[in-house]
This record gives C-alpha cells, structure tokens and sequence, in this order.
C-alpha cells in the first residue's frame, strides 16, 4: 500500500508557492469614466427631472431607502421618485468616501447631505447620512446605477 502522505506534502507545497489570481486590469479611461458616473447621477438627481434621472438607472434598479420597503425595478423606483420630485425640490450633496471599479461594476460608499425644499409650502428639511450605491457598466457603454442603499442620520418621523 502506498502512502498518500508524499502526494499530500506535494500538493500543499504547490498550492502555497503560488500566487494570487492577478487582479482584472482596469484601464485608466475605464475607471475614469466608473467615477464620472457619480457626479452624473448627483447632477441627475439635483435635476429634479424625473427622466433624467431614470436614464441614470439599470433597468433592473433597487432602491433601498429610509424607512420604505425595497423597491425592485424601475416599474416601482419611478413611481416612488415621481412623487419625491413632484413634492419637493431637492439638491443632494454626496461626497464619496470609497469607490472601487471591478470589471464592468463599481461600488461607491458615500455620505450624504440632502436639501428639500417643500414645493407646497416652502418649508426647508435638510437631512444627513449615508449610503452605498453599485454601478453596472452596461451593454452601450453607460455607466448606470444598479443599486443604491441609503440611511438616514436623523430619527423615523413620527
């Protein structure tokens, strides 16, 4: 009977010399255009226009926003944007704390400063927080957002 343990030694000493996978190359207009994709979906949502906006979006979206249930698809992101832009005009300020591009998605981990201003009465709400949103880089070569998750600094209203 043989002894397996020269075979297993092997294999382990192998296995140890090697390497890690080499990390995906990315190209430097690739990771340009991930970070570009930001600022256009800050300029998006500060556009208050409700197209606009969709266009920065996977048709497949989810949102997960403050105090909602998830929203799956833009069949249920717009209608949720469509009354938040029909009440309120509103300027988000997102500076981004990680941004990372793998391949044909990016991921962003961010804080957020969000400006509405009631566009019934007038009234100012300022609200803070976090978030972290994941781009697709699709078929015609837009960078889109696929997810976008976010959490309020301030307590669920009443």
């Amino acid at each position: 009977m043989r002894h397996p343990l020269p075979l297993l030694l092997l294999t382990l000493l192998a296995v140890s010399c090697s390497g890690p996978a080499p990390a995906p190359t990315q190209d430097n207009a690739t990771i340009e255009a991930a970070h570009q994709a930001h600022d256009a979906y800050v300029n998006a949502i500060n556009s208050n226009d409700l197209a606009t906006l969709l266009g920065m979006l996977t048709d497949d979206v989810v949102y997960m926003a403050p105090h909602e249930t998830p929203m799956l698809g833009k069949s249920e992101v717009a209608p949720w944007l469509e009354s938040y832009l029909g009440g309120w005009r509103t300027n988000w300020d997102k500076p981004v704390q990680e941004f990372v591009v793998s391949g044909e998605w990016a991921f962003e981990r961010y804080s957020y400063t969000s400006t509405n201003i009631s566009l019934a009465d007038g009234s100012v709400v300022v609200d803070t927080g976090w978030g972290l949103a994941i781009y697709h880089h699709d078929a015609d070569g837009t960078w889109r957002v696929a997810r976008d998750a976010w959490g309020s600094d301030l307590p669920m209203p009443e």
